[in-house]
Formats: structure tokens, sequence, C-alpha cells
């Protein structure tokens, strides 16, 4: 996938959105904190957090004010900190970090609210998903997968986070390849890697942010890539599309605050996350943890999540597991 200031992809399609830096707010932002919070509502050491740590360590160096820190708050995928950030205070002192998991939790019906429980900020990165595999598996790419899959149905153990992005990448793959698999739900990316790097379950959903070693030391076997193109650090790695899988899915991150934040504040934002996104230094770091910088801010971010919603909804319907509201 090409790195840099890019159009959207999604599941099923591609949408242009422009994603020009934005103009310095007109208005000054009232914030009354000399520090915010950003809940990343995953654990310690997974992509996600990686990915935002890079984000406020480059803000804080920039000179933002208030500065970022990272809150981790894990649990129910995700959805333990997005309710703790839907309920925070709209000054500007609480920061939400998301991705489409936000979409898929109200899909399955896990909570009844989605992303428009909060006002859009901006997207800051891409991190394409991969079908990670414990090394004593049979097969070594998703063809292989696919045929083994098919020879027991049911049976292949395959870990993700219930409602979340990496559930959702299996159930479209079952339904573009016919197969059925046994879901494992694990609470986020690390605990996954670990049940893979124990030989619990026989694949994942995986990332270059936070798996790249055990893929280059084969302690993780990579089948196969979401992205339109191989991977650079990954070469020998196939995509899906090779593979006849007619999947290109990836994780989107970027920030929200709380709904009802004034105009003001979230310009405030805007800037500061403009600002990161075309720090080089920023951009080195976010491509060597296998991801690229993807922003797009304020309007564009909100028609880019409910163009995303109202496609997966589709797809939700289609393979079965829609329950939302």
């Amino acid at each position: 996938m090409k790195k840099g200031l890019t159009q959207a992809v999604l599941v099923a399609g591609a949408i242009s959105v422009a994603a020009a830096f934005a103009p310095t707010a007109a208005k000054a932002a009232d914030i009354p904190c000399s520090t915010a919070k950003l809940i990343v509502p995953w654990g310690a050491g997974g992509g996600t957090d990686v990915l935002f740590r890079i984000f406020a360590e480059t803000a804080n160096k920039q000179g933002a004010n208030p500065q970022i820190q990272v809150v981790n708050m894990g649990g129910q995928g995700g959805n333990k900190g997005a309710k703790e950030a839907r309920k925070a205070k709209a000054d500007g002192c609480t920061l939400f970090a998301i991705h489409q998991s936000a979409l898929t939790s109200n899909l399955t019906g896990r909570v009844d609210f989605t992303w428009d429980a909060f006002e859009p900020v901006a997207m800051l990165t891409r991190t394409p998903l991969i079908v990670g595999a414990n090394p004593d598996v049979p097969y070594n790419n998703t063809t292989e997968m696919v045929a083994n899959a098919k020879s027991r149905p049911g049976e292949l153990l395959t870990g993700g986070t219930l409602g979340s992005t990496s559930h959702f990448f299996f159930l479209l793959i079952e339904d573009a390849t016919g197969v059925k698999l046994k879901h494992i739900s694990y609470d986020g990316t690390r605990q996954r890697m670990t049940a893979l790097l124990a030989k619990t379950i026989e694949i994942g959903e995986i990332n270059l942010a936070s798996a790249k070693k055990y893929i280059q030391t084969n302690e993780l076997k990579a089948l196969g890539i979401s992205t339109t193109e191989r991977h650079p650090d990954i070469p020998d790695v196939a995509t899906l599309k090779e593979q006849g899988i007619d999947l290109i899915y990836g994780t989107d991150r970027g920030i929200m605050l709380p709904k009802g934040t004034s105009k003001a504040v979230v310009q405030h934002y805007i800037d500061i996350m403009g600002k990161v996104a075309n720090d080089p230094g920023y951009k080195k770091s976010i491509e060597n943890k296998g991801s690229s910088v993807e922003y797009m801010y304020g309007d564009a971010y909100a028609k880019y999540f409910d163009e995303t919603f109202t496609k997966w909804k589709a797809i939700a319907k289609k393979v079965g597991v829609y329950k939302g509201k």
C-alpha cells in the first residue's frame, strides 16, 4: 500500500477523501488542564498502544498544550475505555483513541453506541492486517489454510476479539472463502499473540506494529496480508487478493473527543495532529512499525466513518452477525 497521505481504503471498495492540513483556529481554545489524557482502550504493548504512544511523544516534543498522556484502559474488547471516554467532560482534557472496533462493537450488539457518540478530530494511521499462525500448523499461506479449514469445518481455532476488527476480519474471510472457523475471543492484540506463540490457537489476526520481530524470527507464520500490494518489510508474504481472497482491510486509527466539545477545542487538536502527521520523524517511526500515516480530519473524517459504517452494516447482515440497534 502506498505510504503517506492517501485515500481511505474500505473493505467493500474505496473512496477518496481530501486530507489537506488544517488551518489554524481563528478562536483560541480554552482547555482547563496542563495535561490531557488520551484514553487508549487496549492494553499496553499492543499495536494500538504502540502507535498512539509515538503520536503522544511527538506531539509533546512539538510543544502541544496541553501535553498529552496515554492512559491504557483495556477490557471488553475496547468498549470499557470507549464507555469511559463517552461520559468524560467535554472540555478538551480527555481524548479517545479510536478505530473501526467502534463500528463492529455496535454492529455485533456489544454496545448501543458507535462513532457518532463522539466528536471526530482526525485519523492518523493505517495498519494492514495479517493472517498469523503458530509455527507448527501444517500450512504456510492462506490458500493452504483455507483448504485445511474446509477439510474440518468449524474446528480450526481462530483468535480474535469478539465484536472487534480482528473478529470481523475472519468473518469476512469466512464469507469470501466459504470456510467455517472456530472463533476464540481474546481481549486484545497482545493476548492473541501470546496464544499464538503458546500454540493455544492455530491462527489469529496480527500486524507488523506488534508482530514484526516474531515473523522475522519465524516464531510466527504470516500466511497473507490484507494490502493491495505486498509489504516491503515482508515481501515474501502474498496478499490475500493474490491468493484468491477478495479482501482489502486495514485498522485505521485516529482520535475523537467527547460529544459536545466546542469547535474551537476540536480545531485546536486538529492543528496539533496535523503538525504531528507532517513530521518526518513521526512518519518514519510509524512506517517502522509496519503502518502508514493517513491524515484525515474534521468533516472528512466523519464522512469516512459514516460511509464505512453503512458498508460494514451490510456486510454484518450478510454474514449473519448483525445485532445492532
